[in-house]
């Protein structure tokens, strides 16, 4: 069995069954869930040096950071799961 890889920008995938979450950067609580991954070494940027548009969190806790908006991956993900389901 293949498993499903989501896009997340510049080159960059993560398997789509491991995502739990796909959030938008600009909150508080957001911003603190960043910098608690950062200390923790659970931290992974994925921006290829832009700005951070989304953060996707996986079932392991890692914290992934990407240049693509939440609403784009969201997307690239149902689609992903749409042509895997059958």
């Amino acid at each position: 069995m293949r498993q499903a890889l989501l896009n997340i920008g510049f080159g960059n995938y993560v398997a789509a069954a491991r995502v739990t979450a796909i959030v938008n950067p600009a909150s508080s609580p957001m911003r603190r869930l960043r910098e608690d991954a950062r200390a923790e070494k659970r931290l992974i940027d994925a921006t290829q040096g832009r700005k951070t548009r989304s953060i996707i969190i996986t079932d392991s806790n890692h914290v992934i950071l990407s240049g693509i908006q939440a609403e784009t991956l969201g997307a690239r993900f149902t689609v992903e799961e749409d042509d895997h389901a059958g």
